[in-house]
């Protein structure tokens, strides 16, 4: 891959992602959701790759949100478009098969927040900020923002954020339900490691089934989430990594999963 903004590195099972625009506290523009995307394509379809850790270059942003230079200039018909594209690039981290960490190591506003929010757990240094500012720009957050943030805090602190647009903490995103562990810097990556680690010692068509499912099953019915993952669960059922895993149990040894 030709990629300008973004540093991309597979070691072993994990494939590292990189914001690299840090003059710019790894501002968003178009050429970066562009090379995001690329990169997200290269690790989904890496049989390899079992897992990703999206962080940002330095150590003040992850991502620091939009290129306000760039968005001061879109009309409303390219707004649109802008945020139509950005929002499939985040459901493609979102529904990417694998698990997705953000190593949070500075500020997440903005874009920078919503991309933190499409991945499956999200990791914080104690000195990282969160926040969604854009109405303070007369605008609206435009990469799933309004919806993502309130099914992952509840709808009131969501819309204090969106409405308020403050900025806060890594405690505050913790105690919300915002951020799903505050790391040492220091230790950031290596957390991340650990956590990816653990996930691929199990099964992988059972981990992307189950992910799926959570992801499929929030936009419907309990009723319909059920009956999601009642059909999951099958599917599961006739892999041979079901047949080792229950083996493996009953035999007492080391499962050995291929994801078949």
């Amino acid at each position: 891959m030709n990629l300008e903004n973004v540093l991309y590195e597979k070691k072993g099972a994990i494939a590292y992602v990189t914001l690299n625009r840090p003059k710019v506290l790894n501002a968003l523009n178009t050429p970066t959701w562009s090379d995001l995307a690329a990169a997200f394509r290269e690790a989904r379809d890496d049989a390899e790759v079992r897992g990703v850790i999206l962080t940002g270059a330095g150590d003040r942003a992850f991502i620091a949100g939009a290129d306000i230079g760039e968005l001061a200039h879109l009309g409303a018909f390219d707004a649109e478009q802008s945020s139509r594209f950005g929002q499939g690039v985040l459901d493609l981290i979102e529904n990417l098969g694998k698990p997705v960490i953000a190593a949070i190591n500075g500020f997440a506003l903005g874009g920078g927040c919503e991309t933190a929010l499409a991945c499956t757990l999200r990791l914080a240094t104690p000195t990282s900020k969160f926040g969604q500012p854009e109405v303070k720009l007369g605008l609206l957050p435009g990469g799933g923002g309004t919806q993502r943030l309130p099914r992952l805090v509840g709808k009131g602190r969501a819309l204090q954020l969106i409405l308020s647009g403050e900025t806060i903490d890594a405690a505050e995103a913790h105690r919300i339900g915002l951020v799903t562990e505050i790391v040492p810097a220091a230790d950031l990556i290596a957390r991340a490691e650990a956590i990816l680690a653990q996930i691929a010692g199990n099964a992988p068509i059972a981990v992307k089934l189950a992910l799926e499912a959570v992801n499929k099953g929030l936009e419907t019915s309990q009723v319909e989430g059920c009956a999601l993952e009642a059909a999951y669960f099958g599917l599961c059922a006739a892999t041979e990594d079901k047949r080792e895993g229950t083996a493996a149990f009953l035999a007492k040894r080391a499962p050995q999963f291929h994801g078949r």
